[in-house]
């Protein structure tokens, strides 16, 4: 792949476009444009009309349902979706477990459970992060022990940060099955069915007031012998896969390219001392700084992507995918950040005012801009944080 599209890539571009437009609902489009997260109701609709176009998995080989795109294809997909406001397939699903389970779970645990992950009749979270153990992740203790008597696993311990446990109906989990040797390599991949005997989940409440996160608690829960995925004491291997998978995903492209293109549009019309914002040089240099830093993101991912369709070694994460993770927080946070200083004291969310204490001032965009500042702090964390990207950086790509 050239860094830049072809003519058989644009029009495949326009094919996306063109079906977005015809069946994403307006209240989604809008809900989403006002910087609100989509609701579980939003999502599973999406998905599932994605799902009837064969379009929910673009990642998936074409044996297991997926649409047999390109990785080029598979990469407009992601940028249409999102500049058009749309929410992504569940990321749990289709960017995470359903790759893992491709490239290391037997046939019948594929046939078993990737239908499903397909079409969202499963809903899955991440049980990774714990109290203890967030970026040094290998030091997790929820444990597994083998009951030889009833053929089965016994889970105890806490996973937490647990994004959308509330909503779902499984969840992936990293447990300790061995105190044996590096730490690394005492730990195993389990399938937990989250209404099984024992899981408890208990809201945590994020700084802009929303509830996506959650602890996860496991008092005795049986896990059935065959949600074992690959080897015992090999998951690991599988996290690091899935892990490159994720920050593969983690840039946004598409949805920085929306919010850039709605900041020139609002600052047109915010007046500021006199003349619209768009007028003032400073804010105007900051959007150009903004917008060459995405168009060096958007090349970078282009170059992992023409790596990965060139061959290589899929079943390993590309340490590039690194370099993404890092650069993509901070454009994601960069967009944050331009929007509260746009919106100014309009990004305080409430005021004294002739309705009441609780009256609500400024534009729907002035009024996420305080909360999603502040929320997205933790997308430099989340997927492994700046400082273990940097590590991965230095001794993969510069062996140091």
């Amino acid at each position: 792949m050239e860094l830049k599209f072809t003519p058989e890539e644009e029009a495949f571009r326009m094919e996306v476009r063109e079906f977005i437009e015809a069946n994403l609902p307006d209240e989604t489009r809008e809900h989403l444009k006002k910087g609100n997260a989509p609701t579980k109701d939003m999502t599973v609709q999406w998905h599932k009309a994605l799902h009837e176009k064969g379009w929910a998995t673009p990642r998936w080989p074409a044996e297991w349902g997926g649409p047999g795109w390109s990785v080029t294809q598979m990469y407009i997909f992601q940028q249409e979706n999102q500049r058009a406001g749309a929410p992504d397939p569940q990321g749990f699903n289709v960017g995470m477990i359903g790759p893992v389970l491709i490239q290391f779970a037997s046939d019948e645990m594929k046939k078993k459970f990737l239908p499903k992950i397909a079409s969202l009749d499963y809903w899955f979270c991440q049980g990774f992060s714990e109290p203890g153990a967030g970026s040094d992740l290998a030091s997790l203790k929820t444990s597994a022990k083998w009951d030889e008597e009833g053929q089965q696993w016994i889970v105890n311990g806490q996973k937490t940060w647990t994004t959308y446990a509330q909503h779902a109906d499984w969840i992936f989990l990293l447990v300790r099955t061995s105190n044996e040797g590096k730490k690394q390599e005492g730990i195993s991949f389990l399938l937990v069915d989250m209404t099984s005997p024992g899981v408890e989940v208990h809201p945590i409440q994020t700084m802009d007031g929303g509830h996506e996160i959650n602890s996860v608690f496991f008092t005795d829960v049986k896990v059935p012998a065959e949600n074992l995925i690959g080897e015992v004491n090999k998951g690991w291997t599988y996290a690091k896969f899935l892990l490159g998978n994720e920050r593969l995903g983690a840039p946004r492209v598409g949805s920085s390219q929306a919010k850039l293109e709605q900041l020139k549009e609002i600052a047109k019309e915010r007046i500021v001392r006199g003349k619209p914002l768009w007028d003032h040089p400073r804010f105007r240099d900051k959007y150009v700084e903004a917008q060459v830093e995405l168009k060096a993101l958007e090349m970078t991912v282009m170059r992992v992507l023409s790596s990965m369709q060139a061959g290589a070694d899929q079943s390993k994460p590309d340490p590039a995918t690194s370099v993404i993770k890092i650069k993509g927080a901070q454009m994601v946070q960069r967009m944050t950040e331009l929007f509260v200083e746009m919106a100014g004291e309009q990004a305080l969310p409430w005021t004294d005012g002739e309705e009441g204490d609780n009256a609500r001032i400024g534009p729907y965009w002035a009024e996420r801009a305080a909360p999603n500042y502040f929320n997205y702090r933790k997308s430099s964390i989340y997927g492994g944080s700046d400082q273990v990207q940097k590590g991965i950086i230095s001794k993969a790509i510069l062996g140091l």
